[in-house]
């Protein structure tokens, strides 16, 4: 292996998330292999953040500046990105599994020529050829499966959100920031920012939630998400939701949890009315503890659960709410 790339993002609050769990990814790998470690950074914004980059694990960050990058427009993130690797020459390439990042890595593979590896939950060194191995759901989530990369080309691993801890950030840690200045040509440009529209939310995001309180078709309507949405309020927690929930209009679809949903890692994920299919489990297995609440003994959701609570919600979580609110004001 020759070095470990990260294509880190950035957003209005500087460095993202995404960014942070990919190189503890990316310094997981060089345990194994000893490469070093580069986050490239894109955007007028690069150089505020490059310290807090360095202290979460990268050994070099590359930050890279044009007037193209300050819309986050594909093709020139393309190019700029694709000019860090003809400089860095890296035998992997992280990619988040991001709105930015799911179109990144499957383009960047083509211009380079090699194989990518979409929507990992994993990824290692092989100790025998050296060459990574990365996990990924198939057959829609009811299994996974381990891919490696033929030949001995780059290889580019689109990681999905919240599958990595991010590591503790370390000020001691040093690195070198080298500038990049790829000077894109403006005609790469092929399409034109026309607005920007925020949706106010709020509360905690649910993907950063310590707390999150799920409903699924067992709840019976919309009108549930009521007493689910107060229980959220008082843990200081968000709500999340089954795909089936979503497609059935009870509650907007930026509230999914699942393999076509967000990815939770929350310290405590309490489910109500939800059977645990593999295609939700795919997206909160990696929750510290299951709260299951399910008037069906034999519901999947319980061999996944820390603790079980069988009978209806209507009357367990009334109760359980009350005394939720009990132990805060005590």
């Amino acid at each position: 292996m020759g070095g470990i790339l990260v294509f880190g993002e950035l957003g209005p609050d500087g460095l993202q998330s995404i960014t942070a769990e990919l190189l503890a990814a990316a310094r997981s790998l060089n345990e194994s292999s000893g490469d070093e470690v580069a986050v490239a950074l894109l955007g007028s914004g690069a150089d505020a953040v490059s310290q807090e980059a360095i202290s979460l694990g990268a050994d070099k960050v590359y930050s890279v500046q044009d007037p193209l990058l300050e819309d986050v427009q594909i093709e020139a993130q393309l190019a700029g990105i694709e000019d860090v690797c003809a400089q860095a020459q890296p035998s992997v390439v992280l990619v988040g599994r991001t709105h930015l990042g799911r179109d990144i890595g499957p383009r960047l593979a083509f211009r380079l020529g090699v194989g990518v590896a979409q929507d990992c939950l994993e990824v290692a060194v092989d100790s025998g050829t050296g060459r990574l191995i990365a996990t990924r759901p198939v057959y829609g989530g009811n299994a996974l499966a381990r891919f490696t990369f033929p030949g001995d080309g780059a290889q580019i691993v689109v990681l999905r959100p919240k599958a990595v801890e991010p590591l503790v950030a370390d000020s001691s840690r040093t690195g070198e920031v080298v500038a990049v200045q790829p000077a894109l040509d403006p005609s790469i440009v092929r399409a034109r920012l026309v607005e920007t529209v925020r949706q106010e939310s709020e509360g905690v995001r649910l993907e950063d939630a310590p707390v999150v309180i799920g409903g699924g078709r067992g709840i019976g309507g919309a009108e549930a998400f009521e007493m689910l949405e107060e229980l959220a309020r008082v843990m200081g927690g968000a709500v999340g939701a089954t795909r089936a929930v979503c497609d059935a209009g009870w509650i907007d679809h930026s509230y999914q949890v699942g393999l076509t949903g967000k990815t939770i890692t929350p310290d405590i994920y309490i489910t109500v009315g939800i059977s645990g299919a593999s295609q939700h489990m795919a997206g909160c297995s990696a929750s510290k503890n299951i709260v299951a609440i399910n008037r069906d003994a034999d519901a999947n959701i319980f061999k996944a659960a820390t603790y079980g609570v069988v009978g209806d919600w209507k009357n367990v979580l009334p109760s359980f709410l009350e005394t939720v609110r009990e132990l805060i004001n005590s």
